[in-house]
């Protein structure tokens, strides 16, 4: 699957999170899906969309967050899988699109390439729910499930080492950032 049609998917219960994204083709991506203040993209930080994305649903435990994360950043940061898993917040749903390369920073492969299983190393950590998607469908039915629930889920999906045909954002990274600040601070007051 591809993982612009993977983003389309889910972009529908993605509306109203908190999202962080990894750098590259996922944030470029999902921005042209559609931004919202509550977006943000990890821009220059690679693999640690994880933990970011892990101190906010700690942080804020009424509000959904959604991370949208890559082989090549989970590999990075292989050891926030047991961090996550220590902690288990229920409203956390991290989602790895595997495409068994570095696409966004030159198409190197990845140890998934060669045989390493994100999803079973993510239930070998203790995480307590671990779902695989390699259609579009599927990854909507295991997205729609883990939103709906309180456990806290890694959802593997994997997808072609295809990126978008540019990866600029007219949202200049300040900007985000602080957008990002201020949404969440609003939430924090709702609560």
């Amino acid at each position: 699957m591809l993982r612009v049609d993977a983003l389309q998917a889910i972009y529908p219960e993605l509306e109203d999170r908190i999202v962080v994204t990894i750098m590259g083709a996922v944030a470029a991506e999902l921005y042209t899906l559609g931004h919202r203040p509550t977006y943000f993209y990890l821009e220059h930080a690679m693999g640690l969309a994880s933990s970011m994305g892990l101190g906010i649903a700690l942080a804020l435990p009424q509000q959904k967050v959604v991370v949208l994360d890559g082989d090549g950043s989970l590999l990075m940061n292989l050891g926030t899988l047991s961090t996550m898993a220590r902690y288990q917040p229920g409203n956390l749903l991290h989602i790895v699109f595997d495409n068994e390369s570095l696409l966004s920073v030159g198409g190197f492969p990845t140890a998934t390439a060669t045989g390493t299983d994100l999803a079973g190393v993510a239930r070998a950590c203790g995480i307590p729910q671990v779902e695989e998607a390699d259609t579009p469908e599927r990854l909507k039915e295991c997205v729609t499930a883990a939103l709906a629930g309180a456990t806290m889920t890694t959802i593997v999906a994997k997808v072609e080492a295809v990126g978008p045909k540019s990866f600029h954002m007219d949202l200049p990274l300040l900007e985000n950032r602080f957008q990002f600040k201020r949404a969440l601070e609003a939430l924090r007051q709702r609560q």
